[in-house]
Order: C-alpha cells, then sequence, then structure tokens
C-alpha cells in the first residue's frame, strides 16, 4: 500500500515510497554493532548503500564489523564522519553513549535515527533542534531482519519523526527503512511514543500474561497427576504453540484454527467466547498506567544505577520454579536446545 490509509487509519509506506538514492551523497554511522547494528549495517550494504560506516567500543563486536568488511572508529569519530546516526545500543545505555560520545559530534542538518522510542519518549536524549530525529524500529529481532532480508523479504517496521529540521527527515527515514528491507514488507508511520507504548506493554503486559497461563496450566496438570515432561512438552517444548503463532502471523488469529481438528477449534473458541477478559484489561491499564505516567521508566532507570538487583532477584526465583526446572531437565533429555540444531 503505497503511502496509503489503510482501513485502520494507518498510513502505510512500500517500496515506491522509499527513494534510496537520496542516502548516495551521506555517510551513515551505525553505533553499536550488536545484532541489529550487525542487521542493519550488511542489509544497507547488500542494498547498495556505500557509505556505512561503524562506531564502537573496542570489544568483539569491532572485530566483528571488521571481519565484516567495515569501517570501524570509535564511536565520536564515527559520527563525526557521517551524515546519518544510527543509534543502535541497548536502551539503558543509550543516553550515556548519547551524551559522551554522539551529541558533541552532530552537526546542524545531520540526521539521529533510533530504532526505540523509549530514550526521547521519556526525554533521557533531547535532540539538537537543528538535528533531523527520526525513528526506523523494526518489528523483529535483528537476526531475524537480517534472515528475512537474504530471503528476498523484509521485517516489518515502525518509522516515525519526532523533528525535522531539515525538510527531508520522512525521505531519509523512507530511504533508510529501504535499505535495511523493511519496506518489501510494509512500514507503519507512527510517533516515538506510540511505538514506546506498543512495545513496552508487549513485554510488560502480554509476555506476563502467557507466561503466568503456563505456568497455571503446570499446576493444574500436574495436581492431576500428569507427568512433568507431558505437561511441558504438551505446554511449549513441542513447539506446537510457536507453529500456531506462526500461523496466527501469516493466516492471521481465528483462521489458523482449521489447522487444528474440529475438536480443538471448538475447545479453542468455546474457550475464547467464555473467558473473562476484565482482569487482564486491568492488569494491561496497570501497566499502561505505568509506561503512561513514566512510573516505569524511573523504576528501571533507578534500578540501572543500583546494579539491577531487583532484576537479579526475579532470576533466581524463577529459575528455582519448579517448573523451571523441570523445564530445563526435559530440555537437555529431549537435546530441543537451539545448540543441538544442525548437529
Amino acid at each position: 500500500m503505497s503511502d496509503a490509509d489503510s482501513a485502520a487509519g494507518s498510513t502505510v509506506y512500500d517500496e515506491s515510497d522509499a527513494d534510496l538514492s537520496i542516502l548516495d551523497d551521506r555517510t551513515l554511522a551505525v553505533v553499536g554493532y550488536g545484532n541489529q547494528g550487525r542487521s542493519q549495517a550488511l542489509n544497507l550494504r547488500d542494498s547498495g548503500v556505500e557509505n556505512v560506516v561503524v562506531g564502537n567500543r573496542e570489544d568483539a563486536s569491532w572485530d566483528r564489523a571488521e571481519d565484516d568488511g567495515f569501517d570501524v572508529y570509535e564511536t565520536g569519530e564515527a559520527v563525526s564522519r557521517a551524515d546519518v546516526v544510527f543509534l543502535l545500543v541497548p536502551d539503558e545505555v543509550a543516553p550515556d553513549v548519547y551524551e559522551a560520545h554522539v551529541e558533541p559530534n552532530l552537526e546542524p542538518g545531520d540526521v539521529l535515527n533510533f530504532a526505540s522510542g523509549y530514550n526521547v519518549t521519556y526525554g533521557f536524549i533531547s535532540p539538537p533542534e537543528d538535528v533531523d530525529a527520526i525513528m526506523v524500529a523494526p518489528r523483529m529481532i535483528g537476526s531475524t531482519v537480517r534472515e528475512l532480508y537474504l530471503e528476498g523479504r523484509g521485517a516489518p517496521a515502525f518509522v516515525a519523526v519526532e523533528r525535522d529540521a531539515t525538510g527531508d527527515a520522512l525521505d531519509v527515514a523512507l530511504a533508510v527503512a529501504r535499505g535495511i528491507g523493511a519496506t518489501r514488507s510494509g512500514v507503519i508511520k507512527v510517533d516515538f511514543e506510540t511505538e514506546t507504548k506498543l512495545d513496552l506493554l508487549t513485554e510488560q503486559g502480554l509476555v506476563p500474561i502467557v507466561a503466568n497461563a503456563l505456568i497455571a496450566k503446570w499446576e493444574v496438570e500436574l495436581a492431576e497427576g500428569a507427568p512433568p515432561e507431558a505437561v511441558l512438552m504438551e505446554g511449549y517444548l513441542s513447539r506446537e504453540l510457536a507453529y500456531v503463532f506462526e500461523k496466527a502471523a501469516t493466516t492471521g488469529l481465528v483462521e489458523q484454527m482449521p489447522l487444528h481438528s474440529m475438536t480443538s477449534q471448538y475447545g479453542q473458541l468455546t474457550g475464547v467466547d467464555e473467558f473473562d477478559r476484565e482482569p487482564l484489561r486491568e492488569f494491561m491499564r496497570e501497566r499502561m498506567d505505568a509506561i503512561d505516567d513514566g512510573g516505569f521508566a524511573t523504576e528501571w532507570t533507578l534500578q540501572r544505577r543500583a546494579g539491577y538487583p531487583k532484576l537479579e532477584r526475579l532470576y533466581r526465583k524463577y529459575r528455582d520454579h519448579e517448573m523451571i526446572r523441570a523445564e530445563q531437565r526435559t530440555i537437555e533429555e529431549f537435546d530441543l536446545s537451539d545448540d543441538a540444531d544442525g548437529e
């Protein structure tokens, strides 16, 4: 859908909306050569974007970027050479990297590209008034961004313009989206705050509900005398549930149901219909309120400064949970780990 309003009122861009030549006379600096940074840098180069450099500290990622054939510089030097700067370091360290290495080396008319709206939304990073601030945010982890590109497909993405100092910010954002392969699938126009809310509520609302549902199912079935390995295999270790979600992503949540037996279809749909979603809405609303008012961002900043004590405590708690201990034994017993793939 070319620069058009969808039925839901969204603006969606595709290949025809993005002119890659906009990047021809610009140097792009990818700051942070982790999974997302490496994938985007490689995709850009394979799309024909010639002037891509990497900014990184001297570590294994630096060596990997050099092995991949990129010119690598200390972050500040890479930014000073660039016209478009990709800030692709983790959210929790991005403000420090920005303050120390990025902001002092930006020039008027430069473009600062984010892959997440988090730090701008909460004011941890405030781009200069004379710099374009854009966001191209793939809805996939970095390795999948690369894998889909190599398959001739693309990871869908969100695109946003926070500041258009030059008048070309959206055009540059769409060119970047095309360069990393996102316009092959489709790019949805949002704003930084919306991306932040959607991302955080998936992590803080949806995933906890799914995890607790699996734990509750474990508790009920174990009480019925089912073997722990069977409960886990039926629940998710067989990857059947992953397959269901894969099909839901390509055919739809309801339209994937005919792939199952009639008994399964009836059970799924009656369960959905009879389920009381109000407690889930209340939980989601509470989580969204903490996202909206900055409560979570403040808590997370304090946790980082303190050395992540709550995160470590929660890891200890759930790694010691009966189901997780049984899960790890079952993964090992049935040789289910990713390390076993291809061996």
